[in-house]
């Protein structure tokens, strides 16, 4: 991925860029890929009825982090209380997405996959969350 080239080359980075902030970004999009993913191999399971809460949670799991990792790709002017917010609300989305799918990872390696990816990123949402990367360039 590119995020930090990118990141580091916006006017009003100075060529600055937030390590935890970078990971938090890539986490976020990696996580919404694997999240549809895992949705869309649930359906296509033979149980895929019994799979209708962990679909449900990848999708709105992969919704969540797209719009996070959007989000903190741009500068916005918004407060970082609400980047804080918002970054606490994708790391919820991931949690209860990783404990659905890890329910099923047993029989389902496209769970499991999944779970460890909603894991990852929901540390990297604390960490930018707790470590600047919601206010940092």
């Amino acid at each position: 991925m590119r995020v930090r080239e990118m990141l580091s080359s916006h006017p009003e980075a100075a060529g600055v860029v937030n390590d935890a902030l970078v990971q938090c970004i890539e986490a976020c999009f990696d996580c919404a890929q694997t999240c549809i993913s895992c949705a869309d191999a649930c359906l296509a399971e033979a149980n895929s009825s019994q799979l209708s809460r962990c679909i449900r949670l990848d999708l709105d799991c992969a919704d969540a982090c797209a719009s996070t990792g959007s989000v903190l790709t741009r500068r916005t002017a918004a407060t970082s209380a609400l980047m804080v917010q918002m970054l606490e609300t994708c790391a919820d989305f991931c949690r209860l997405c990783a404990d659905e799918c890890d329910r099923h990872a047993g029989h389902h390696e496209h769970c499991r996959i999944c779970a460890e990816t909603c894991r990852q990123c929901e540390r990297a949402c604390h960490q930018a969350a707790t470590g600047g990367g919601a206010t940092g360039p």
